[in-house]
């Protein structure tokens, strides 16, 4: 891989959160019935912060849960095993707004998984897609319903959501493919 390109700095990043929880919430008419799951781990911490927003937008705390979906994978035989992560949803989702949070959007097999992982936890009201970035490439018919920002990039690039929590800044970065020289 190239140099990387930060395509997110730390301000954009959160200017680009505060806009999905405005939207979250102009979308959302009830917000006790809006609960949040992010996407063990990168959409987890997300899903934390727009919360924190929406809290300060509705004026009452907004349920986060953390969902893994490592075992409903359907490429696992293309990656290597899945490292699981704890999954918490302490509250019923039966009923609910359900905002499905995380961090890149690509294919879509992580969505898919996403949704399977929650049927184990009750029937939503309706699920709502809220991720960082949409890098395209879609092999499943899904489309986020929140998004951060839209980076059309190549089957060869690379997209690395960098966390406060995780890696000790906020940025995102697009790494490039290198070219070999012949």
């Amino acid at each position: 891989m190239s140099e990387p390109t930060v395509i997110l700095s730390d301000s954009a990043l959160q200017r680009a959160l505060a806009r999905i929880a405005h939207e979250i919430a102009e979308r959302n008419d009830v917000s006790t019935e809006v609960v949040l799951a992010g996407v063990q781990r990168g959409g987890v911490y997300l899903a934390k912060r727009l919360a924190d927003f929406l809290s300060g937008i509705w004026g009452h705390a907004v349920p986060v849960g953390s969902l893994d979906v490592g075992m409903h994978r359907d490429d696992l035989g293309q990656q290597a095993a899945p490292k699981i992560h704890p999954t918490v949803i302490p509250f019923d989702i039966t009923g609910k707004t359900v905002v499905l949070v995380d961090d890149v959007l690509f294919s879509g097999r992580t969505t898919r998984a996403a949704l399977d992982a929650l049927n184990d936890f009750g029937r939503p009201k309706r699920i709502q897609l809220a991720v960082l970035i949409d890098r395209g490439h879609r092999e499943l018919p899904i489309k986020a319903d929140f998004v951060g920002k839209n980076v059309p990039t190549a089957l060869s690039e690379r997209i690395n959501v960098h966390l406060q929590e995780t890696d000790g800044e906020d940025v995102v970065y697009l790494e490039k493919a290198s070219r070999e020289e012949p």
